[in-house]
């Protein structure tokens, strides 16, 4: 494997050579996860009323592997009459069995729901990889372990409202409509449905239209696990399905993950009803290293933080902050580190990076580096070999950068870091907080009380300490700011889901 760093200043990468030279002359051998144990139907329809149905309008749209461009399923588009139909189930249930049903009960769907998510996780795994493009070692690691681990916390719950909230007359709320992002499908799916049904509503939710196969496979599992029909519906489409969901009028609650964008869509859209909302939206992480930092440690939390997960996690820590006096030291690091990763196939064990979810999606990050260039920022990137069908890119710095740069305050969803520097506590806690989001953070220091003192001054949902990216269903989170309102995950997860009194 032949790495040789690159580097250029307001320019192409590869015009000024890197002193170092990190040349090994071996490669890894292929080690790809079979696909030959999954079953993808050629043709999927919506999920309601506990069957798949064919959609109204008799529409279809593909989605494709963007690893190879290669096409993997028909899914249905949803129209409003289809919309309806989910609503309608979801009342019809929610009324007549759900949330009359012992909360005990309900704990145990779910319990059987978490179980057959495991049993599956292989096969979820690698539909969740060819779908979304991401390497199969997060999607088995990481997306499959974490959906399963949502629905036994949430099944926990399900009897116990009554200690979760003391002192309060719990009931839940009727009918969710949720609508999901494109870069953790499944997980996402977990996250919004188990604290809904544990609080004893009903669900219909709408995958992104570029990744919705590991969603239509929760379905068949909701349907093999004998779910009472109509407690969940699972419907397929694109913008104006999600705004028909939005916008019925006997959907109690909405849940969306996105864009800052759409959710200041949503937000008017329901301003003046009765539906509750819970957003989370964009973010602009700061990842903050001091100079008593693991560094080690620090840069592979870096990469972690921005690398592993192609830049595709609204809390990716995209931008990075490090004390000046170990700024070149941890720039050289992760740099090497850099050119270490591998760029491909998401279903070969030993890639790195995969593949950017969409061409549109590629697109925009290719514009945001252009811009990075022209603002006049030192531009560098691996100098790793990328396959030449699919949609992928290299990992890439935008160093020297400046608080005024479009790439240092708009989200990007890529994987680009741009790195500032800084010497006090005090200027990087303004520079951190000098952002329209506030979803997450990360501080890297030997000292506890550093920690405490920036976790108490960052406008940050999440602050990570010595580490990036770690999630657990015990844990809420959410934003501040344009980053969103509400909490999901842990208690604080229910909360979205219940009226007290």
């Amino acid at each position: 494997m032949e790495n040789k760093l690159k580097t250029s200043k307001n320019g192409s990468a590869g015009s000024k050579k890197a002193a170092l030279d990190f040349s090994s002359g071996w490669n890894y051998d292929p080690s790809p996860e079979s696909k030959d144990h999954i079953r993808l139907e050629k043709k999927y329809g919506l999920f309601i009323n506990g069957e798949f149905v064919k959609p109204s309008s008799g529409k279809y749209f593909g989605t494709i592997n963007p690893a190879n461009e290669e096409h993997l399923a028909q899914v249905a588009l949803a129209e409003e009459k289809d919309v309806n139909d989910a609503v309608k189930a979801a009342r019809t249930a929610y009324n007549k069995v759900w949330s009359k049903m012992p909360a005990a009960e309900r704990g145990k769907y779910l319990y059987r729901i978490a179980r057959m998510i495991q049993e599956r996780s292989r096969e979820l795994a690698v539909i969740e990889s060819m779908d979304g493009g991401k390497p199969i070692r997060e999607s088995r690691d990481v997306d499959v372990p974490l959906a399963a681990a949502h629905f036994f916390y949430y099944a926990g719950w399900a009897d116990k409202l009554d200690y979760a909230f003391p002192n309060r007359k719990v009931s839940p709320l009727g009918v969710a409509g949720q609508i999901i992002p494109w870069n953790f499908p499944l997980l996402m799916a977990a996250w919004k449905i188990a604290p809904a049904l544990a609080a004893g509503n009903t669900v219909v939710l709408k995958p992104a239209e570029t990744t919705p196969l590991t969603a239509l496979k929760l379905a068949e599992i909701i349907r093999d696990a004998g779910l009472p029909p109509g407690v969940v519906n699972i419907i397929t489409g694109a913008g104006k399905t999600g705004a028909s969901i939005v916008n019925h009028k006997d959907i109690n609650k909405i849940a969306f993950t996105g864009s800052t964008d759409v959710g200041k869509l949503i937000q008017r859209a329901v301003a003046g009803t009765d539906k509750k909302v819970t957003l989370e939206l964009g973010g602009k992480a700061a990842n903050i290293i001091f100079e008593d930092a693991p560094l080690d440690q620090a840069v592979e939390g870096i990469i972690n933080g921005i690398f592993f997960n192609q830049g595709h996690v609204c809390c990716a820590g995209s931008r990075l902050f490090i004390q000046e006096s170990v700024a070149a030291k941890v720039i050289r690091k992760l740099k090497a580190r850099m050119e270490s990763l591998i760029v491909g196939d998401p279903l070969d064990k030993n890639t790195d990076i995969g593949a950017i979810n969409s061409k549109m999606q590629l697109e925009k990050i290719r514009e945001y580096i252009g811009i990075g260039k022209n603002e006049g920022a030192e531009f560098y990137e691996s100098s790793c070999s990328i396959p030449s069908k699919g949609y992928f890119c290299r990992p890439t710095l935008f160093l020297n950068a400046s608080q005024s740069h479009r790439v240092v305050q708009e989200e990007i969803f890529g994987p680009v870091l741009t790195v500032q520097t800084f010497r006090t506590v005090e200027e990087v806690i303004e520079k951190a907080n000098n952002t329209p989001y506030g979803l997450s953070a990360g501080v890297w220091t030997d000292k506890g009380s550093k920690i405490f003192n920036m976790m108490s001054k960052m406008r940050a949902g999440v602050v990570w300490a010595n580490t990036f990216n770690k999630f657990d269903p015990t844990s809420p989170f959410g934003g501040y700011k344009e980053s969103g309102y509400g909490r999901e995950g842990g208690l604080h997860g229910l909360m979205g889901y219940v009226n007290l009194k």
